[in-house]
């Protein structure tokens, strides 16, 4: 997020002043420091999917580990989670944000995966607008394929990552292109990058509680968890 600043030079009269003027600017750059990770207690993740036909397997899985992203974060506060995903040829929805496991279960499991394109700049710009309305903590997304101009994408994800939003991409198979492309939005957004196993649930559902743990507590709190899922994504963040 932007902030409005005087970079001129501080100039004082006398060695008092100058101490002031250090404790104003380290206070200052120890806010900005903050402002940099979600406040306990009010965790708002985007949970973005790619569903479409390719993706019914892995879809019916996240159905089942989405519960596990609210149970992870009960010691460190609320969270609230907005289900986005793409299907078809142009269909792209969002969900109201929701709070409750069995309310995002309910909702998923009404969705059947359709053949169609993928949309992951229409989340890009989704939750560009969701941020500007009120700060959201991360942005995950699931998926296996890549078919936007990256470029187009690298220009969205660079705006995300001005406004503060990480993105973790989490891909499932070993297409490099797609590889290539998740990786750079996790670069240019500040978050991070990590392939699954297809099939792999346990492997899925430790990278998803790693970034329910980021959205509700920030590096501080995913530092304390010892799963695979929390090691690879701090390798990435620090």
């Amino acid at each position: 997020m932007a902030e409005n600043s005087n970079h001129g030079t501080l100039r004082s009269r006398n060695s008092a002043d100058t101490v002031a003027n250090r404790s104003e600017t380290d206070a200052y750059l120890a806010s900005l420091r903050e402002k940099r990770q979600p406040v306990p207690g009010t965790g708002r993740l985007i949970f973005a999917l790619d569903a479409t036909a390719s993706r019914r397997p892995t879809w019916e899985m996240a159905c089942q580990l989405q519960a596990q992203m609210f149970e992870e974060v009960k010691t460190t506060g609320g969270l609230s989670v907005q289900l986005v995903y793409y299907r078809g040829l142009e269909e792209c929805r969002a969900s109201k944000w929701i709070s409750r496991p069995d309310h995002l279960y309910g909702l998923m499991e009404k969705i059947d995966c359709r053949m169609g394109h993928t949309h992951i700049g229409k989340i890009l710009t989704h939750a560009q607008r969701e941020t500007r309305l009120l700060k959201v903590s991360a942005l995950t997304f699931v998926g296996d394929a890549c078919e936007e101009d990256p470029d187009k994408l690298a220009h969205e994800a660079g705006e995300l990552g001005r406004l503060g939003v990480p993105v973790f991409l989490f891909q499932e198979g070993h297409d490099r292109e797609v590889e290539r492309t998740f990786r750079e939005i996790a670069r240019l957004t500040h978050g991070a990058y990590s392939r699954f196993d297809p099939g792999a649930a346990r492997q899925l559902a430790e990278l998803l509680k790693a970034v329910a743990v980021f959205a509700t507590g920030g590096l501080t709190v995913l530092a304390d968890q010892h799963n695979a899922g929390a090691v690879k994504l701090l390798s990435q963040l620090r």
